[in-house]
């Protein structure tokens, strides 16, 4: 009980001093359970921990075939945890100092030809409601690079169809505008006129755009089901989520030769250095298709 209510407050307090989303909440939430745990079963709460178990509890999750990434932000978690636990005066020393975050390369991330987009767009039949919605959502989405909890979330009024642009409000409660273009916002003309209503199942009341098959708001795992099953029908192998699609997008912006603080912008990113990976993406499909098509490459 101890450790569940020293975990339940720092989550408010990390709620109201920053407005993190549920996703990344829920993330803090689950790595400081599986501590505290661990910590039970040696008979003892999460402020008596000092820096040795920490270290002893990293290397056990590391065994177990935790990878780098995942350590890394475990450890964020638990460094933000011990900070605040200072702050309020239950502990005097932050076990996580000196502590060392695994080494991390930096991955870059799985995107797609814009062919391979063009079949995943023409994948879905658009001749029924549901196929239809799910046409309109992948073209919104790859139209404006929104994350997928954004995209399933969107209401009525966060749209301005008249100035073609879409209100988001992305991570830390922050607000942007996006632009559309013509043929996601074509789509979306077509599917509120065809098939949105069919899909309410008479929740006319509701303000979710893309409704789920019940007339409801959509999960985030609903719609990676269905980009995994039009993903299969247009011969696209490999991994794929949404969020694949918004890197697509980014990609290709800088492709054709977008300023790198405007995709920075539409993407919602705080920081321009998260999303200059999109800058190192171009230069690594140029070199593939220098290597692919010239005579001497």
């Amino acid at each position: 009980m101890q450790n569940q209510r020293l975990i339940d407050s720092f989550i408010d307090a990390l709620w109201l001093e920053k407005g993190l989303s549920e996703n990344t909440l829920s993330a803090y939430r689950r790595d400081l359970r599986h501590l505290s745990e661990w910590i039970e079963k040696k008979g003892r709460d999460l402020l008596q921990i000092q820096r040795q178990d920490l270290t002893q509890y990293l290397s056990d999750r590391l065994t177990d075939g935790l990878g780098a990434r995942s350590a890394a932000r475990m450890l964020s978690s638990l460094r933000s945890f011990y900070r605040y636990q200072l702050r309020e005066h239950r502990i005097r020393v932050d076990p996580t100092l000196r502590i060392d975050s695994p080494k991390l390369g930096r991955p870059l991330p799985v995107t797609l030809s814009e062919s391979d987009v063009e079949n995943l767009l023409a994948a879905p039949d658009a001749s029924t409601p549901l196929g239809l919605r799910d046409r309109t959502m992948l073209e919104l989405l790859y139209a404006s690079g929104l994350r997928v909890s954004e995209l399933v979330s969107l209401n009525i009024a966060d749209m301005n169809l008249r100035a073609g642009v879409v209100r988001v409000m992305g991570k830390g409660s922050k607000e942007r505008l996006v632009p559309m273009g013509e043929e996601a916002l074509s789509w979306i003309h077509r599917f509120m006129n065809e098939a949105r209503s069919d899909l309410l199942k008479g929740h006319l009341a509701a303000q979710v755009v893309f409704p789920s098959q019940q007339g409801r708001v959509m999960t985030r795992q609903t719609f990676w089901h269905r980009i995994k099953t039009h993903a299969a029908t247009a011969g696209i192998r490999g991994r794929l989520s949404p969020h694949t699609v918004r890197h697509a997008f980014a990609t290709h912006l800088i492709n054709h030769g977008a300023d790198l603080r405007v995709v920075q912008l539409l993407l919602g990113h705080s920081d321009l250095s998260t999303t200059q990976i999109y800058t190192h993406v171009a230069r690594h499909r140029l070199k593939d298709l220098h290597q692919a098509h010239h005579p001497r490459g």
